[in-house]
């Protein structure tokens, strides 16, 4: 059953930016054949920052933050992305180590490894996972001003002041810092929310058309006009990234026939394992069948494994990987969450009395009620009797 929060839509996005972050590590693997086969790695990691942080807005943005929900929505994205990321680490080192491969994107020694098991790396595509965490840390006090934007109106100053410095010394990017990226998770954020209360606007099929030819300008402009903006992480396309989310999500005519077809929502749903394993099995896959075939179908082959592998590390590591730490998480989480300060035992008590007291007064209210009703009801009833004995008095009167 899908969730009630599901955007078909936005699965073919992330589809969409998958496949390109696949293309763009062609000329990786291919380096004579397809040397700058496709380029757009940088706007695709964009991309899946900026719908990072619309869904985490659209999704929770309207709960109340409680201590139960921020815990929930903490441990179901650490199941979300570590598991896998785990897993991919590993491989990577194992291939690593064998010095006669010569892995294309290496962890380098037992420190990067360990920098990497910390979420502290920067090998090949794994650099975008530690802004992720960093990102779904920073969250809750996002959440509290979406929640409640005039009582925290002290940091959505602080939050808008940080986008701008960020803007204005243009921090570089990609990085495994959060700080360059924090205006693709906001903006997205910002539409999000924005999504969840503009449940009037229904777009025309020229919204579709027009949402469609943003999302290719997005990914092409860069290589169209390259003078015009020659660096990718900037405000500019931090804006154009959730304005494209945004759109998409409401699913207009045409754009969501297209994004939203079997296919693309595929790799969207495999998204996650395909953009982190398909250096490697593609490189491993080179390395298998190099030899069979000329290299032009070899890409072919080699994407073909990359897809195939991608979804059964899907279905055999990252679902059950998610499921198994959300399974134990609800076991566990009473001890957690029932834990409760000095203060909050003490509310409690005084709301526990409060109530006792309510109930002993309605108690007692109803009781006096009762009472007040059988003594209403008393009172016919002596009078019959009263006829009754002077009934018999007057008979014995007559006898």
């Amino acid at each position: 059953m899908s969730r009630p929060d599901y955007i078909p839509s936005l699965d073919g996005l992330r589809g969409v930016a998958a496949l390109l972050v696949v293309g763009a590590h062609i000329g990786l693997i291919f380096p004579i054949t397809a040397p700058h086969f496709v380029t757009m790695g940088d706007e695709a990691v964009g991309l899946f920052f900026a719908l990072s942080g619309f869904l985490m807005a659209h999704r929770y943005g309207s709960r109340p933050v409680t201590r139960e929900n921020v815990l929930d929505f903490l441990v179901s994205r650490f199941a979300r992305i570590y598991p896998v990321y785990l897993v991919a680490v590993v491989l990577v080192a194992i291939l690593s180590s064998m010095q006669s491969l010569d892995f294309v994107q290496p962890i380098v020694s037992g420190t990067d490894f360990v920098r990497h098991i910390f979420l502290l790396g920067s090998s090949g595509v794994l650099w975008s996972i530690p802004p992720e965490i960093q990102f779904y840390l920073l969250f809750p006090v996002l959440w509290l001003c979406l929640a409640q934007p005039h009582r925290y109106s002290g940091m959505i100053v602080g939050l808008t002041v940080v986008v701008v410095v960020d803007g204005l010394v243009e921090l570089p990017g990609p990085g495994i810092l959060l700080v360059s990226k924090l205006p693709y998770f906001l903006f997205g954020a910002l539409a999000g929310m924005m999504h969840s209360y503009w449940n009037s606007w229904i777009p025309s099929a020229l919204t579709g058309i027009s949402t469609l030819f943003l999302l290719a300008v997005f990914f092409a402009y860069r290589h169209i006009l390259p003078g015009f903006s020659p660096e990718f992480w900037g405000l500019q396309s931090a804006v154009a990234a959730a304005v494209i989310v945004g759109l998409v999500a409401r699913q207009p005519p045409i754009a969501a026939r297209v994004l939203a077809a079997a296919p693309l929502r595929f790799f969207g749903k495999i998204s996650f394992s395909l953009y982190l394993f398909h250096v490697p099995i593609m490189f491993l896959a080179r390395l298998t069948f190099g030899a069979l075939m000329p290299e032009p179908a070899l890409i072919v082959v080699t994407l073909c494994v990359a897809v195939v592998g991608a979804w059964f590390i899907h279905e055999t590591i990252e679902v059950p990987g998610r499921r198994l730490l959300v399974l134990i998480w609800q076991d566990n989480r009473w001890r957690l969450v029932s834990r409760e300060t000095p203060a909050e035992q003490m509310d409690r008590a005084i709301l526990d009395l409060q109530e006792i007291e309510k109930r002993l007064l309605s108690g007692a209210t109803s009781a006096m009620a009762d009472q007040r009703q059988i003594s209403a009801t008393a009172e016919p009833s002596d009078g019959a009797d009263g006829a009754v004995i002077q009934d018999n008095r007057d008979e014995k009167r007559r006898a």
